[in-house]
């Protein structure tokens, strides 16, 4: 099933200019339309305190004038406003490395030693005050308003809710018109999760020529205390039509995973696996490790990967198995460093470079006969040494320049001693019946601690 194939580089990554969404519902009119194709999401968890956030930035599609939205959590959340661009800095950060070694443009047979294949790639004014809730006397309301105000320019309410019928009318009468049933709230409201909500006029987007309108709006952080490290899916299953992308940044303490059949492994092994042997020392970033502490499982997760009819091919985006499910991929990962750090600080380089060989030396300078002979000894010398102390190259990726002075914008976010992992999923409608868990990367009894910053090899079939 794993096939090899010959000298391609394996970057199973997105260019930076996918579409940011929310870990969210959208509510609009029963004969509008509001859809959500896709998530992106960054999270964190403090396993000793029980600390969860995560940030999302909603964009919509659809014909509605008007709608709401809302991201249910175990606990009363505290949201703050995040930087516009935040999941494009994230994009710039997490481009993936490939090896580069010197080569002589005015040599005239340029001496370039073998290495990794490919390229890489860039890859809430205030609210309105609250009416008044009927009361029955002596009783406590069935929807309660906890929290209203303004994070950038979303105005949103933290309410809780006891019945799932008693918060669907109270959606409606503060209109925010709900085109769905009550099963979805009903499976907060039993798990006496509380609901953020929040109103978005379209009439402030920009309008398509076919009357639709597409939007982003303000990236939110939700800060909330959690038993588990948890992320609401379920939700969103009421604004897909069949699918939705989602594209998951994690940070914590240790690398991370989804469970069961979502797990990236049935892809991340098969890819350590076509690049094994290819390059001197081991794979990079603890691959051969990871490999070697897995080795006893492999069968079992080959026959797990079979059965659900995944086949890995080398260089390629995985593709559907049986009823259309595709597995999820691992695309970046890295145990943050204090030099990590300083990248976004701009205290660090974001790339190394591949010095140049023909440095101070012209294309005139080569064809004078008399000066060419010595002009070659000495390029060919800076190239023997450059291999010599980089054996295996210098790690590059590339991006403008402002991207890379605005990743500033991460600063505080990003932190020193822990994993970031990024990983990507495509849920069918019937594949988000419950949240996602997210777990720390292991199988069975061995830890995945294995990085992923740069393009891989591939082993020759």
């Amino acid at each position: 099933m794993f096939r090899r194939h010959c000298l391609v580089a394996v970057a199973l990554l997105a260019a930076t200019g996918m579409r940011a969404e929310a870990a969210c519902c959208y509510f609009s009119a029963k004969n509008a339309d509001i859809l959500q194709p896709a998530q992106k999401v960054f999270l964190t968890y403090d396993p000793a305190e029980k600390v969860e956030t995560f940030t999302v930035q909603p964009k919509f599609e659809g014909n509605a004038l008007d709608f709401g939205m809302v991201i249910p959590t175990p606990t009363q959340p505290k949201l703050h406003e995040m930087p516009r661009d935040f999941f494009k800095h994230l994009a710039i950060y997490t481009i993936l490395k490939k090896r580069e070694f010197p080569h002589s443009k005015l040599m005239p047979q340029p001496v370039f030693l073998g290495g990794f294949g490919g390229g890489g790639g860039p890859a809430p004014g205030a609210a309105a005050a609250m009416d008044s809730l009927a009361r029955e006397p002596a009783q406590k309301p069935a929807v309660r308003v906890l929290e209203a105000g303004l994070v950038g320019s979303l105005d949103y309410k933290i309410i809780e809710a006891d019945r799932a019928d008693a918060l669907f009318s109270w959606l409606k009468d503060h209109k925010y018109s709900y085109a769905g049933d009550e099963a979805s709230l009903n499976f907060y409201v039993q798990k006496k999760w509380l609901f953020t909500v929040m109103k978005i006029d379209t009439m402030q987007m920009k309008r398509n020529k076919d009357g639709t309108f597409a939007g982003e709006v303000t990236p939110t952080r939700f800060q909330f205390a959690s038993e588990k490290f948890i992320y609401p899916l379920k939700i969103t299953q009421i604004s897909v039509k069949d699918k939705t992308e989602a594209l998951f940044y994690v940070q914590a303490p240790f690398k991370a995973d989804l469970q069961g059949d979502f797990s990236y492994q049935m892809t991340w092994i098969p890819m350590l696996q076509a690049g094994s042997g290819c390059t001197p020392g081991g794979l990079p970033g603890g691959g051969e490790q990871w490999l070697k502490d897995f080795a006893p499982q492999q069968q079992n997760l080959i026959a797990k990967a079979q059965g659900l009819g995944f086949q890995f091919v080398a260089g390629q985006r995985p593709q559907p198995g049986k009823g259309g499910r595709i597995p999820s991929t691992m695309e970046w990962a890295r145990k943050l460093s204090k030099t990590d750090v300083q990248v976004v600080r701009g205290e660090a380089p974001y790339t190394e470079k591949a010095p140049d060989p023909d440095e101070g030396f012209t294309q005139a300078d080569v064809n004078d006969p008399a000066r060419r002979e010595a002009i070659f000894k000495v390029i060919q010398a800076r190239l023997n040494k450059s291999r010599q102390d980089r054996p295996l190259g210098y790690l590059v990726r590339e991006a403008p320049k402002e991207d890379v002075t605005a990743l500033a914008q991460l600063a505080g976010h990003l932190q020193d001693g822990k994993f970031v992992t990024k990983f990507r999923k495509i849920f069918l409608k019937d594949e988000m019946n419950e949240d996602l868990v997210i777990i720390p990367a292991r199988y069975n009894d061995a830890e995945d601690k294995s990085e992923y910053e740069e393009i891989l090899p591939v082993s020759p079939p």
